[in-house]
């Protein structure tokens, strides 16, 4: 018996006619990888983000439109503070939607983590060249350390650091700002009952400054002091837990009559997972040259062998608050290198 197949009486071998090529639904035009180059979009600055939504500030322009991201862009993402290029429909209409096609390309990206263990950068502003920290000398008490985080993290990043500390009329902030005695930032001191912002005003002028701090700080009061028509709301600290209660809960850029102001919302953490220990060290102006005497294998962590930090703490080299100021950046050199 054999097993071989043998076609059946009038079954024929298939030739290219019997092929049935469907039609295309979506039309013969042939798919194409090249995609618009939008040169002669218009370039916007994004103002603030809500679900998703952008408000873009058009340059050159008083338009605030609003954008979603193009398709392309969704996983890189956009920031406040970012220029971007827009296609599609641009006007104020109610209901209109804009297309961010592009990103312009950055000049500082200021970024956190959840934690310092955690490798995974959030975008917090874009574009900015200055920080100015935030903290108030009483109700809510100045934290030394988140103070510190702030610095590392305006050192990567490439801004200036301004340090402004608050309700300086509930305390005398002279023993606080020792901490930082040896660092060559800008100190501003302001008071609740008369507070004075020309100081400031002028630092900010031709800027784009990042504000940032504890909930309860008196960040959103000063930036209503800068720019009246911004309205950002105020609240006060919890009698209780001492804390204070977040009021901004988006960052939004803000315009000036000479520059920019972007406010955060207050944060009780700020993780430094993503930040080089190079920019770690360097944060601690006041501590670095120490640092480069240092064997070079020296780890500047505690009981690091001829470690010069311990020496300059024993001969008194680097003042009253010396240990206090190396203790902080062992703790977050620690923190950051911890599994």
């Amino acid at each position: 018996m054999s097993w071989l197949y043998e076609p059946d009486a009038g079954q024929h071998d298939l030739d290219e006619d019997d092929i049935r090529v469907r039609p295309n639904p979506k039309g013969n035009k042939p798919r194409t990888k090249n995609r618009p180059d939008y040169k002669d979009a218009l370039i916007g600055l994004v103002t603030g983000v809500d679900l998703g939504r952008y408000r873009v500030k058009l340059e050159g322009d008083e338009r605030d439109i609003t954008a979603t991201l193009a398709k392309e862009l969704r996983k890189v993402g956009a920031a406040v503070g970012d220029r971007v290029a827009l296609a599609g429909d641009t006007s104020e209409t109610e209901g209109a939607l804009s297309r961010i096609v592009r990103l312009e390309p950055r000049t500082s990206l200021l970024r956190r983590s959840a934690d310092d263990t955690d490798q995974v950068e959030r975008v917090i502003v874009a574009n900015a060249t200055q920080m100015a920290i935030v903290t108030a000398i009483a109700n809510p008490e100045p934290r030394t350390r988140l103070i510190d985080r702030y610095l590392a993290a305006a050192y990567d990043a490439g801004l200036k650091p301004i340090l402004i500390v608050t309700k300086c009329d509930l305390a005398d902030p002279a023993e606080f700002l020792e901490n930082f005695a040896g660092l060559s930032i800008p100190v501003i001191r302001n008071r609740s009952d008369s507070p004075s912002i020309e100081e400031l005003g002028e630092l900010l002028k031709g800027e784009m400054t990042v504000m940032v701090g504890h909930s309860g700080v008196g960040k959103s009061t000063l930036v209503n002091a800068l720019a009246p028509l911004a309205a950002r709301a105020t609240g006060g600290v919890n009698v209780v837990t001492g804390r204070g209660r977040h009021t901004s809960s988006s960052v939004r850029a803000i315009e000036l009559e000479d520059g920019w102001i972007i406010d955060t919302p207050g944060v009780r953490s700020f993780g430094l997972g993503h930040i080089k220990a190079e920019s770690l060290l360097r944060s601690f102006e006041d501590l670095y040259s120490v640092i480069e005497q240092c064997p070079r294998d020296c780890s500047h962590l505690a009981g690091s062998p001829d470690c010069e930090l311990d020496a300059a703490i024993q001969d008194a080299r680097l003042g009253e608050t010396g240990a206090a100021r190396v203790d902080s950046l062992r703790r977050l050199m620690a923190s950051a290198s911890a599994d």
